[in-house]
């Protein structure tokens, strides 16, 4: 039995809205993270890392060219193969939450429950972004 060719497009519709929904979104986060570059306090990898699953649903092509970067593609790869971050992110995003503690204290002065509040979430995440594994070093050649 065949399906006349209205039915087919009717069909496809929503599989073409979409992907054209994925790839928005996907460019969208591409952006922020951009902006991330400039802006402080403003990750740009985690905005990367949201843009991959986008680009997978709607452009094979985009997704291949994020883990191809030079600059940010071998930090998506080792987190989409292993949940992988490398040390000096590790140390980098623990710097930037703690500043971004420092400065929310000093500019704020929040309330004790707050302040203690802000500090063990924070602190959570940390813990939880330092017990992710390291990605393992490339070999470069035969051992």
């Amino acid at each position: 039995m065949t399906t006349s060719p209205e039915v087919r497009r009717e069909r496809a519709r929503p599989k073409r809205i979409t992907r054209a929904v994925w790839l928005a979104a996907g460019l969208l986060l591409v952006g922020i993270g951009f902006v991330g570059i400039f802006v402080p306090l403003l990750p740009t990898t985690d905005f990367l890392l949201l843009a991959l699953p986008c680009f997978a649903r709607s452009s094979p092509r985009l997704e291949a060219w994020l883990l191809g970067h030079p600059r940010f593609g071998p930090g998506l790869k080792a987190w989409r193969e292993n949940g992988a971050v490398p040390r000096r992110a590790k140390v980098m995003a623990c710097l930037g939450m703690g500043a971004g503690y420092g400065l929310f204290f000093l500019h704020v002065r929040p309330g004790l429950p707050l302040a203690l509040g802000l500090a063990a979430c924070l602190l959570f995440w940390a813990t939880w972004i330092v017990r992710c594994p390291e990605p393992k070093p490339e070999r470069n050649g035969p051992a």
